[in-house]
């Protein structure tokens, strides 16, 4: 019987695979991770934010498509077109979730008031008026609020936002996910 040392058979293979001439190196840091634009074109949706089922209440987007209204022209034939201004995403927002998304679990913290909206967009970002008060609303609730809006007129959430209503001003904050 022909016995083999086996340390003297790995001894070779360690070597011939330990230089193989690359070198250690430290973490590069390279920058955010890449995002991917999920929602349609603006023509013809938008994304509202609402919020996740229980437990958890994070804020789960939802692509919302615009409904095509009938708007007649000069000539009275009619065309058709997206009502898609950027205060219909706030309205379809305090409308809640339809009836897809409710099935789905999501939920809305912000009121069923009926509040009349406007956005614009300034030098120091995003302005939401409300007809509502804005300092009784969750954290959720207004995360809501902010995101949708960045998202309504920016395409992005990084802008700064402020929230107006009738009982005073909040921010500028951004839409944190």
């Amino acid at each position: 019987m022909r016995r083999v040392r086996l340390p003297g058979l790995l001894l070779p293979l360690v070597v011939a695979t330990g230089g193989c001439g690359i070198q250690a190196t430290d973490v590069v840091e390279v920058g955010d991770p890449a995002t991917v634009e999920v929602a349609p074109g603006r023509e013809q949706g938008t994304l509202l934010y609402f919020v996740s089922p229980p437990p958890g209440k994070r804020l789960m987007p939802v692509v919302r498509p615009f409904d095509l209204t009938v708007h007649d022209t000069p000539d009275g034939t009619g065309a058709m077109r997206a009502w898609r201004g950027p205060d219909k995403a706030i309205t379809m927002l305090f409308n809640g979730p339809d009836e897809n998304e409710t099935a789905a679990g999501l939920r809305t913290e912000l009121p069923d008031t009926g509040a009349v909206s406007s956005l614009s967009l300034g030098p120091d970002g995003v302005l939401v008026r409300l007809s509502t008060p804005v300092k009784e609303l969750s954290a959720i609730a207004r995360r809501q609020l902010i995101c949708t809006s960045a998202q309504a007129l920016t395409s992005g959430r990084a802008v700064a936002v402020r929230l107006t209503g009738v009982d005073g001003t909040l921010g500028p904050e951004h839409c944190s996910l």
